[in-house]
């Protein structure tokens, strides 16, 4: 059994945090001592371990109670989740420093860099983040499910995930000069919407819905406009397109 005072030191956290989760009921004691001291077990121990995982994924103290006091909770599933979360976390990093590192060479002349493996690393995590916003929109089931497939895909997988998803853009805006309706542009909304099957499969109100969201929600709209400021409006608009051609 640990003290307040032990486990706080042991587990990186103040006394007042571990007497605040009592007090909410988040993490109980084990057992309290005659003399009103709190004491923790392996058990609390293990709740603690967990809250603090979930607290390293941003999630809120009332996420993590409502998730570990679920019916279906399962500790070991939950840590090896962790462990594919914080897997992919760490190949981000990974990425982000052999970015850095190629790119203090390429100053220093000693190694060439287009400027799309400038971004490369960016622009995978970008379009990640697209579809999961997306399907926020929609259905929390069909998050998870994405997750669980996102997170099935080696490094050098996603790497290749977002390569296409940037030529994928790359070619509708060089098309664009054709016009939205264009058999050229069409072919790229084409191409757009099966790339969406990596993440999840929108039916056409859905599709439609995430272009809209490209052109209207402006923190999809400042990352387009970065590429160009004409490119969110335009999807929307050869999405339209698609989608009435889908239908007739």
């Amino acid at each position: 059994m640990f003290t307040v005072k032990q486990l706080s030191k042991m587990a990186g956290v103040t006394p007042r945090t571990l007497h605040y989760y009592d007090q909410i009921g988040l993490l109980k004691p084990s057992q309290i001592g005659g003399n009103g001291y709190r004491y923790y077990g392996e058990e609390a121990l293990l709740r603690l371990q967990q809250i603090l995982l979930y607290r390293e994924l941003d999630l809120p103290l009332e996420e993590i109670k409502g998730i570990i006091e679920s019916d279906d909770f399962d500790i070991l599933k939950s840590l090896e989740e962790h462990q594919t979360q914080l897997c992919q976390r760490r190949a981000r990093i990974e990425r982000l420093i052999d970015t850095v590192n190629n790119t203090i060479l390429h100053l220093k002349g000693e190694k060439e860099m287009s400027p799309n493996q400038l971004f490369d690393v960016f622009n995978e995590e970008q379009q990640a983040e697209y579809e999961k916003e997306a399907m926020q929109m929609y259905d929390p089931e069909v998050v998870k499910a994405s997750y669980k497939k996102w997170n099935r895909y080696s490094t050098a997988e996603k790497q290749r995930i977002g390569e296409e998803g940037n030529a994928i853009y790359q070619d509708i805006l060089a098309a664009m000069p054709k016009g939205a309706a264009s058999p050229e542009v069409q072919a790229g909304i084409e191409r757009w919407r099966r790339h969406m099957d990596y993440f999840w499969t929108p039916n056409l109100e859905q599709l439609l819905g995430i272009a809209q969201g490209y052109s209207q929600d402006p923190r999809f709209r400042a990352n387009f406009d970065k590429v160009d400021p004409r490119l969110a409006d335009f999807m929307l608009e050869a999405v339209d397109i698609y989608v009435k051609n889908v239908r007739r």
